[in-house]
């Protein structure tokens, strides 16, 4: 498995959230602490193994990015790759 660093884009791989985009804010032992601007911001941040998720080839400087810096991040990528939802 890749090195997982904080700023890195990751998507989960299993759980209720399966296939979810989030941002790696910490890494610690087995899991990693992530956040995705919307329902796990900074403060109420998800802690999730890494066996359950897949690093994206992205590295992001989060030490200045707030939560709507974050969506925007995610949604962007979400944008770019075709797997965010267009507005009509």
């Amino acid at each position: 498995m890749s090195e997982c660093k904080p700023g890195m884009l990751v998507r989960s791989l299993a759980g209720h959230d399966k296939g979810s985009i989030y941002i790696i804010l910490r890494v610690e032992d087995n899991h990693v602490i992530l956040a995705d601007g919307k329902y796990k911001t900074i403060c109420r941040s998800k802690k999730k193994n890494r066996k359950h998720i897949q690093i994206i080839c992205r590295q992001y400087d989060i030490a200045a990015m707030n939560d709507v810096e974050i969506k925007k991040t995610i949604k962007d990528y979400e944008m770019e790759r075709g797997l965010g939802h267009v507005k009509s």
